[in-house]
């Protein structure tokens, strides 16, 4: 049966908008104001790892390198770089480039940003993805040398933009909450759980952004946004509406919708130190997930099926992987072979999900929880705002949780960072504690292949082995729709979600 649709009528609510007086607030007509869901948490892009402090940051910041709409690598702070053997890389750093405080940028600050997270003294998830660097010369300031210990194919993917980018030499310990970089626009403010505002760099060395200033307005509910969409005190909300709310603004005069297929990723996390998620529950829990379901009523069929991390068209995605249909028969016989009968009540087993306050989340939670209570598990929801809530994530506090990869399963390197053993919290984003041998060797042989043909074998087998393991339900890949007044112009979304497109906006 088609599930109840759990969204709040929009029209009754718009009504009682336009009602109201004080519905429409003065515009500062020189400001872009976009609508996110929750704070940064720190815009120090050595160490913010969520995707508000990625997204904002990489317009603060520059990257050694970038990666164009199609994921090839590009240009950005090195303007050529070359590989002089399989462990010496070689960047011509770009002359003229300044931080925001006037400061020259040259060799010496990349120096710095890469040593400042190998020598410790900055602490953060980050570290582990520069780990096979041996050294980092800057024998001039136009001259950067990174030496690594062995081969590593994925390398430069690690230069590009929300990857890292690069901070002033000797950087004052709270760049994170007051930022300089060299990026298109300026930090101006940040208000905890209120808003972030940034403003256009003129002097930028590349094509300074057409708008004056962006303000990132946070609104962790996702029915005031639609609301102040509508009443017009904000202009753009990217991926952070629910479906049905999309389609009641589709018909709104004064607003557009615009969708492009994004590799957006959105997964379902388990616990693998919980001993009572084992395989035969992992499986069981995949087979009672009705996506069919999920994907057409609660999203509107505005997301695809997911069968990997790596997105369908991606060179390393594995074809004809094992999936798991929506089977509650087969749940329930799984469980039982765990030995897990019902009780008294039809319940086998209790679960916490763990999710933050944003609505789309809770939704999501909700039908969840349906839909494994039809196996006999009973899923508890609790729901903390988003700062706590990725805290627990992080330390590997919960039992279940549901995220989105975004922009980080462009390169297959994310395996490593994702599922390799010696990468569990604090030293990486394993936080569901799997622990394979053969993952790890073919994680391995994936990052140290020098021919593609043989990084492809070694992570499509890879994506087999994970499939038949489970750390990971694979829910959808979700395209970017972004929702914004007619006002803003030339909006193109990069399929990784990011905010590089508030570069080429306009005003009309």
């Amino acid at each position: 049966m088609p599930i109840a649709n759990p969204l709040p009528r929009w029209s009754f609510l718009l009504l009682i908008c336009l009602l109201l007086s004080g519905c429409r607030t003065p515009r500062d007509p020189g400001t872009v104001v976009m609508l996110i869901e929750s704070s940064p948490i720190s815009l120090d892009p050595r160490i913010g790892t969520d995707s508000q402090s990625e997204r904002i940051g990489e317009l603060i910041f520059d990257s050694l390198l970038r990666r164009d709409r199609n994921s090839n690598l590009q240009p950005a702070l090195a303007e050529q770089w070359e590989i002089l053997d399989p462990l010496t890389y070689q960047f011509r750093i770009r002359s003229g480039v300044r931080f925001h405080d006037g400061k020259p940028l040259t060799a010496r600050d990349v120096r710095y940003t890469f040593e400042s997270l190998l020598s410790g003294e900055i602490k953060s998830l980050k570290t582990s993805a520069f780990s096979r660097i041996a050294s980092v010369e800057a024998p001039d300031d136009a001259t950067l040398l990174i030496r690594l210990t062995e081969p590593y194919a994925s390398f430069p993917w690690n230069l590009t933009q929300g990857a890292m980018g690069i901070v002033p030499e000797g950087a004052s310990p709270d760049l994170g909450s007051n930022p300089i970089g060299s990026g298109p626009f300026r930090f101006v403010r940040a208000v905890q759980d209120e808003e972030v505002v940034l403003e256009r760099n003129s002097e930028y060395w590349g094509r300074a952004p057409q708008i004056e200033r962006v303000r990132f307005r946070v609104v962790p509910d996702a029915t005031t946004r639609a609301l102040e969409l509508r009443n017009g005190s904000a202009d753009i909300v990217l991926n952070a509406l629910t479906a049905d709310t999309v389609e009641s603004l589709r018909g709104e005069p004064s607003l557009q919708v615009t969708q492009e297929v994004g590799n957006t990723y959105q997964y379902l996390a388990l616990n693998l130190a919980n001993p009572e998620l084992t395989n035969p529950v992992r499986r069981a829990i995949a087979h009672a997930i009705d996506r069919d379901e999920l994907i057409h009523y609660l999203w509107r069929d505005l997301v695809r099926p997911a069968d990997s991390i790596l997105p369908s068209n991606h060179w390393a995605h594995a074809p004809d992987l094992p999936d798991f249909p929506y089977d509650p028969e087969k749940a329930r016989e799984l469980l039982d072979q765990a030995g897990l009968p019902p009780g008294p009540d039809g319940t086998r087993l209790h679960l916490v999900m763990k999710t933050s306050t944003d609505q789309t989340g809770r939704e999501l939670a909700s039908v969840l929880q349906n839909q494994l209570s039809r196996i006999g598990i009973a899923l508890e929801i609790r729901s903390y705002e988003f700062a706590t809530f990725y805290g627990d994530i992080v330390r590997g506090d919960f039992d279940i949780y549901s995220l989105r990869w975004i922009g980080g399963n462009d390169d297959p390197d994310i395996y490593e960072y994702v599922f390799h053993s010696d990468n569990t919290p604090p030293s990486g984003a394993n936080r569901g504690h799997y622990a394979n041998p053969l993952a790890d060797e073919l994680i391995g042989q994936g990052r140290n292949g020098v021919d593609q043909p043989s990084r492809i074998a070694a992570y499509r087998q890879l994506q087999h082995l994970l499939n038949a393991d489970l750390p990971y339900i694979h829910l959808w890949y979700s395209d970017n729709v972004v929702v914004h007044h007619r006002r803003i112009g030339n909006i193109h979304i990069f399929p990784s979600g990011n905010y590089d497109f508030l570069t080429e906006v306009q005003m009309q």
